[in-house]
């Protein structure tokens, strides 16, 4: 990859070198020095040596590091992305290093949920939905950071690694944020948009998952362009429906972190939650799937939440329902399809999901 002038630029971070940490450094790289922190010292001697981050070619201004110290110490602007099973406990440890001073705008599509000790997520366990936190206010509850954000929108990491267009939004109530994260991301071929909804925003990227994991397993199936237009069509209402009750703005599910990223990971086979779907589809396992993946598919830890949410609520959530059913065994594929195809919609929207509370 070519190198553009970025020796006057200030640095920025990114936490996690997977495929989309990757993808993000490498659109980062196009525009100023990047600190890419990653677990594995192999990794970083790998990206020194050749720019390959396990068969990522990496932009020639990326410096790897294991050291979350170096990189708090050089970059003001960090963006976390890593799994959200593991976001809390890796921004603890980056805490001490971060200052108010800094800004953090995370691409993480997954929530974070503190049950009471000894509390699991079975079939009937009812949620609060107050123990669920969005990756941002993890941020604000374990930092002293305050100047956060985050960014959702159909961004499948292997076609931006490939360098094909796309575009994201990049979500605050600080226009600060919004705007560095323009400035730092936007390339020729990425585009960025605000928005100020970063509640929506996240509720909206995480909540897509679970539909995703369903257009898999439509697919895996054989069925074609109709019922899956009919799954994303059914699925974004329920996503506004659920995402309603977690304080989201209807308006964050109408764009690019919503309808966009729920089009991108319901039709190609490069989303993960896509992939678990299709393969179940195919008579795998979720175990064996999982334990064959080499990241994770966010869409099956959302499920469990939602699931466990729905009950606590009491609100129906028929896809959300039928996906848990099936990915957990008492549901075979195609009973999952056959139950919703009989579930007595009897109105195609719901009006009420859009008025004002």
């Amino acid at each position: 990859m070519s190198s553009t002038n970025t020796s006057e630029k200030q640095p920025v971070g990114v936490m996690g070198g997977g495929s989309f940490g990757s993808a993000i450094a490498n659109l980062l790289a196009e525009n100023q020095p990047v600190y890419l922190l990653t677990r594995s010292q192999e990794v970083v001697e790998s990206i020194k040596a050749t720019r390959d981050n396990r068969g990522r070619k990496m932009h020639e201004n990326i410096i790897p590091t294991t050291d979350p110290k170096e990189l708090a110490d050089n970059c003001r602007l960090i963006y976390p992305i890593i799994p959200s099973a593991g976001f809390r406990d890796t921004i603890k440890q980056m805490a001490p290093y971060l200052t108010p001073e800094h800004i953090l705008i995370h691409g993480t599509k997954g929530v974070d949920v503190q049950l009471p000790e000894g509390d699991t997520l079975t079939v009937d366990y009812k949620l609060k939905p107050s123990l669920v936190n969005t990756m941002s206010e993890v941020i604000l509850q374990e930092t002293i950071v305050r100047r956060v954000g985050c960014l959702a929108g159909p961004n499948l990491a292997a076609e931006i690694l490939n360098g094909q267009p796309a575009a994201t939004v990049i979500a605050s109530h600080f226009e600060e944020v919004i705007k560095i994260g323009q400035q730092t991301l936007r390339t020729p071929r990425f585009q960025v948009y605000g928005s100020h909804d970063l509640t929506g925003v996240e509720i909206a990227g995480v909540l897509k998952n679970v539909i995703a994991l369903a257009a898999g397993a439509l697919s895996g199936l054989g069925f074609g362009e109709n019922a899956k237009a009919l799954l994303i069509s059914r699925g974004l209402v329920e996503m506004i429906y659920v995402g309603k009750n977690l304080g989201g703005d209807v308006t964050a599910f109408l764009g690019l972190a919503g309808v966009g990223d729920l089009i991108a990971t319901c039709s190609s086979p490069k989303s993960r939650n896509y992939t678990v779907g299709y393969r179940m589809a195919k008579g795998e396992t979720l175990t064996a799937i999982l334990a064959d993946m080499e990241e994770v598919a966010e869409g099956v830890n959302t499920l469990r939440i939602s699931r466990a949410m729905a009950n606590y609520l009491g609100y129906r959530a028929p896809l959300t329902e039928t996906v848990y059913d099936v990915l957990y065994g008492e549901k075979t594929v195609q009973e999952g399809l056959d139950y919703l195809m009989k579930f007595p919609f009897y109105v195609d929207i719901d009006r009420s999901m859009f008025d004002p509370d």
